[in-house]
């Protein structure tokens, strides 16, 4: 098994940089292309289009898979199945209280 990582951790570490290296280039060619005939704004090198990867991730991707992980959706269908009639009501009306989403008790009742 030890002999298998010692093929494994270089060549992770290479498709990293690689991934990185291509993200980089498309990136500033992209850019290049497109803002200074639409925007007039100046060309881009490759280490300020890495720049904007990353702050793009940073702001629009996060830096870690966050709230969305894989399974809290079946996880919360299980919470939800075996609730009681009563602590599934309590769960949305606290939605309702502190999110204001969510059918009104006078809309569900079909008046």
């Amino acid at each position: 098994m030890r002999r298998k990582w010692i093929f494994i951790a270089p060549l992770a570490i290479l498709a990293m940089l690689a991934f990185v290296a291509v993200g980089g280039a498309a990136v500033m060619l992209l850019w290049n292309w497109l803002l200074p005939s639409l925007f007039g704004w100046h060309a881009i090198g490759f280490w300020q289009a890495l720049g904007i990867l990353a702050l793009s991730r940073i702001l629009f991707g996060g830096l870690g898979h966050g709230f969305f992980r894989p399974g809290l959706g079946r996880h919360m269908g299980d919470r939800w199945a075996h609730m009681t009639p009563e602590e599934r009501e309590r769960f949305r009306q606290g939605l309702r209280s502190r999110c204001g989403f969510g059918p009104t008790p006078s809309e569900g009742q079909g008046q």
